[in-house]
């Protein structure tokens, strides 16, 4: 199946740049060591082969999925064979003594990658899981970057998200804060991040389910207002692997906006991957209908769908990679825009969240309001949106 054409594409976004800074790209690949966090992931495993094949001297690879990393494994071995230098996989949370003791018995990386992220906007639905979020993408991002420092690496990157430009979700507003961490220790060690769209087919995204649906002779499902950009795997990779090796300090690499570049509804891609399938979408009114379909329909070439309007918490109408008042360098490649940034955060707001954060945890209580409250007073312009439904509660 071919992705790009799903996504209404012809051509990948960063051939050009890529092209252009390859020498320098398997130079500096081939001359040094990685540590991949969350590496079996869907970004994760592309930013792996995206290194892997550039033969470097030391790739480890880090991820709390066993399974995911069999996978990883299998995929660059039936891809790309073998490689002179130390490649090892360590299926470990990063949040862990173990990993800990992992980093303290070695430690010693050129780059260290953090792709790990709690990245649903469901994921907020529930006090509990919105802790594990915050815990995830900021506070095991706080501390793999001071244990960075302390073993003498040359640069950290970690994966932020388009969500994080005027946040309206816990996800992007998790991930804005996260940001502000970056800038913090950025005065310690060089930082760069990422800013990118949704990646098309990766792991626990809705149109990974498409697939998921199709096996199991279930109807797609899929919101007709929501107008998202897409990256493919491979695209997601080349973004992170620049910026980690490309980047200035504080750099934010985002995909520029072209005609190769443009915004698509979940309902379009779903028709174009059903008729890349040979069925035709038959549109249903309600999930009951949809459902009882399912047992007839695909014999008969048709596939029942049912498209409405996004009526749950936290989805942002429309996408954004940078906001009015952050400085652009829109020059220095051809696809990829760069947001430059001074080490300005508030130590206050910093210290503010990590004593509140810590004291809930000692408590063992917390409602989801408190938070919320807590990343009010450190975005002001936060615009949390709720509506009181979730994706949970939907097919």
């Amino acid at each position: 199946m071919n992705i790009l054409s799903l996504i209404g594409r012809s051509q990948a976004l960063f051939n050009t740049d890529t092209h252009n800074y390859d020498t320098e790209l398997k130079q500096l690949v081939s001359s040094s060591s990685f540590l991949v966090l969350g590496g079996a992931g869907s970004i994760g495993q592309a930013v792996v082969k995206e290194i892997f094949k550039r033969n470097p001297k030391k790739l480890h690879v880090v991820d709390i999925s066993e399974n995911n990393l069999v996978e990883v494994v299998r995929d660059i071995r039936s891809s790309f064979g073998y490689i002179d230098g130390d490649f090892q996989t360590f299926a470990l949370d990063i949040g862990s003594v173990e990993y800990d003791a992992f980093i303290q018995n070695d430690g010693q990386y050129d780059y260290v990658l953090n792709l790990s992220a709690l990245k649903h906007v469901r994921s907020e639905k529930d006090p509990f899981t919105l802790m594990r979020m915050i815990n995830v993408n900021v506070f095991n991002t706080d501390k793999t970057i001071q244990q960075s420092i302390e073993n003498g690496t040359k640069k950290y990157f970690c994966v932020s998200t388009d969500k994080a430009a005027n946040p309206v979700n816990m996800m992007g507003a998790s991930k804005r804060i996260m940001e502000m961490f970056l800038m913090r220790r950025s005065e310690t060690i060089e930082i760069s991040t990422a800013r990118f769209a949704n990646v098309a087919f990766s792991d626990g995204s809705l149109l990974h389910g498409f697939n998921q649906r199709i096996q199991k002779r279930q109807p797609i499902v899929a919101p007709n207002d929501i107008k998202r950009y897409f990256v493919t795997p491979q695209e997601s990779g080349e973004l992170c692997l620049m910026s980690c090796l490309l980047g200035d300090n504080r750099d934010i690499f985002f995909p520029k906006l072209s005609e190769d570049l443009h915004l698509i509804t979940f309902a379009d891609i779903a028709v174009r991957y059903l008729k890349n399938l040979g069925y035709q979408p038959h549109l249903c009114a309600t999930e009951d209908e949809a459902r009882e379909l399912a047992k007839t329909l695909p014999e008969q070439g048709k596939w029942p769908c049912l498209f409405s309007a996004s009526d749950t918490t936290g989805e942002k109408d429309f996408e954004e990679f940078f906001t009015d008042n952050e400085t652009l360098d829109m020059q220095r490649f051809s696809n990829l825009g760069v947001i430059k940034n001074e080490p300005i955060y508030d130590e206050t707001k910093l210290a503010l969240f990590e004593q509140t954060i810590a004291q809930m945890k000692q408590n063992k209580q917390w409602t989801k309001q408190q938070i919320i409250e807590l990343f009010h007073q450190i975005i002001p312009d936060f615009g949390h949106k709720e509506t009181g439904k979730y994706l949970d509660g939907k097919m």
